[in-house]
Parts: C-alpha cells; structure tokens; sequence
C-alpha cells in the first residue's frame, strides 16, 4: 500500500505557537483553507482511494476538498489524532515547559514507549491507536489511502515504523502544514518512506533524505 501522511493546514493555534492537541481543536486560518483547497492540485497524481482524517477539526477541514475531488467520504478516525499533550495542553510550543512535549515524542519513537506524557498517554498507546486506523487501510484493500493527521504524530509513528528513517532526522525535520511523508509497505512486511515533504528519502543504510529542511510545525 502507498500511504500519504498529510499534515493539516494552519490553524489559530499554529499561529500563536500554541500546543492545542484536544478534540474538537480549533478549525482553519484563511491560509489553511487556502493550503487545503490546493491539496486534490497538488497531489493530482496520487491515485488515491480513500481518505481519513482525526476527529480533530483541522483534519477534516483540510481532508474536505481532496476528498471531494476524488468523489470520496472522509472517513473519520480518532486513532490518527494528535499525540496528547496532557498537561502541556496550550503551553507555547517554543517555552521551556512545553520542551519535555517534543522529548517524550521523539524517546517514543526510539522505543521508550513505556514512557508517558506528563498527563498524557504512553507511546505504546499513541502507537497502537495509530497502528490500528494504518491496519484498517490497509485491510480495506485500497492501493494509495491519504491520511490527514498532525505534525508530531506523523514524525513520531514515521520515525518509528519506517525503517529508513531514524529519529535524529524526523527530530531534526518539522512537517509544515499540508506537508506530505509519503510510505510504501504493509504492516506485515513493514514501512519506507520515500518522500518526505518533497525530499527522496534514501534507502535504509543510506542516509537521511536528501533536499531541504522544511519549517517548524506546532500541532
């Protein structure tokens, strides 16, 4: 199965730099809706046979137009919600209190998934809730399937199911929004990437992906 991380387009939140990971969330700036109406243009070329999105409303604002596109429902899926942020819930993202966020993610990642987030979940359930909605797809037989999810959730379940790319480089490498990681693979047999936000990714043993650094990302 091809599968295509979508990271939402910008919200208020994302603006202020704020950690906002609660359901419902807040909906789309005028730039995120702009950046989510050019979606089904810029990814004119994936053929795509379904779409999800989180029960967070950002994702199914910016899931909205590709799923028209494509003559598809958007089916909605709490699994690939943001990881919670608990009780660094709408800290600024740049603040020294708001650091220990992006370290629990990134530990997650590397196999500590026993850890838990400060009033939050553990990354074994961040990732089981994840795993289960990426199962479903590719259960349902559909060739490519577009996941519109959030920026610490993708690089956390990329970094940790994809064997060609470590957390030094996810860490390193914030999704901006309407990015897209691109993977190929099975549950079964395992994950690739092969772009990450427009960058090729290298085989495994070979390095990180080529190209640009993209921007910084708050959830």
């Amino acid at each position: 199965m091809r599968l295509l991380l979508i990271r939402h387009g910008q919200t208020p939140s994302n603006v202020d730099h704020l950690l906002d990971t609660a359901v419902p969330g807040p909906g789309l700036t005028a730039l995120g809706e702009a950046q989510a109406a050019a979606l089904p243009e810029a990814l004119v070329g994936e053929d795509i046979e379904a779409v999800y999105a989180s029960t967070l409303i950002r994702t199914q604002r910016t899931a909205a137009p590709l799923a028209a596109a494509r003559g598809l429902d958007v089916l909605v899926r709490d699994g690939i919600r943001e990881l919670s942020a608990g009780d660094l819930e709408m800290l600024p993202g740049d603040a020294e209190q708001a650091e220990p966020y992006m370290k629990t993610v990134f530990a997650w990642a590397a196999g500590d998934t026993e850890l838990r987030m400060p009033g939050g979940e553990s990354g074994a359930e961040a990732l089981a809730r994840y795993d289960a909605v990426v199962a479903e797809a590719a259960d349902s037989g559909a060739g490519t399937v577009a996941m519109v999810s959030h920026g610490a959730a993708i690089r956390m379940w990329t970094a940790a199911r994809a064997v060609n790319v470590d957390v030094p480089f996810a860490a390193a490498h914030p999704l901006a929004n309407t990015g897209v990681v691109i993977l190929e693979g099975s549950p079964a047999e395992g994950w690739k990437a092969l772009e990450w936000a427009g960058a090729m990714v290298s085989p495994a043993g070979e390095g990180g992906p080529a190209g640009w650094p993209v921007g910084g990302d708050v959830p």
